[in-house]
């Protein structure tokens, strides 16, 4: 079996390995620079969503893959405050399509702020901590989790959950 991410970030594609290679060792997974088409700091669910569609189509084009896999992570303003969202969305060759959403995690005030500035959630999440490139290692869940959770779990998680279509077609049949 041939999967390819629609990234090249090391977080997604291993989360993605870690997933496939428990279905088939054998897998290949390769990871591929795509653009998701949508701006850099998705906002809402719908664009997340879009996100992730766009990068696992191409991904799976690109390569000609069994498998495309897209992860795009976002940002959601709800009355509670503003939370964090991530979608996966897995393309079969013959262009069908699962999605799935994963941790939903309140964000600081702090970083809720530089994200209505413009800025994008881990740039905000550097500045918060000090370090750099947090959305390329622990991300913002492994920071405010004290690593309880990380990035790359927390895609797996979600990959998983986008897999359940396809784990099971007879159950997701449509009927008429």
């Amino acid at each position: 079996m041939k999967v390819a991410v629609g990234s090249t970030n090391g977080v997604k594609v291993q989360a993605v390995a870690a997933v496939i290679h428990r279905l088939d060792a054998s897998a290949e997974v390769l990871g591929l620079e795509v653009d998701s088409g949508v701006s850099d700091q998705p906002l809402g669910d719908a664009e997340t969503i879009a996100g992730a569609v766009r990068r696992a189509r191409a991904a799976q084009q690109m390569a000609n893959a069994d498998l495309g896999v897209g992860l795009e992570g976002g940002v959601s303003e709800r009355p509670e405050g503003t939370f964090t969202n991530a979608w996966a969305a897995v393309v079969q060759r013959d262009g069908s399509v699962s999605i799935a959403g994963g941790p939903n995690m309140p964000l600081p005030p702090r970083v809720a702020q530089r994200i209505r500035q413009g800025w994008e959630l881990g740039t905000a999440m550097d500045e918060l901590t000090g370090m750099q490139d947090t959305k390329k290692k622990m991300g913002a869940v492994g920071i405010l989790t004290r690593g309880l959770l990380d990035r790359q779990r927390a895609y797996e998680f979600i990959v998983t959950l986008a897999l359940v279509k396809f784990l099971h077609p007879d159950l997701y049949a449509e009927t008429g």
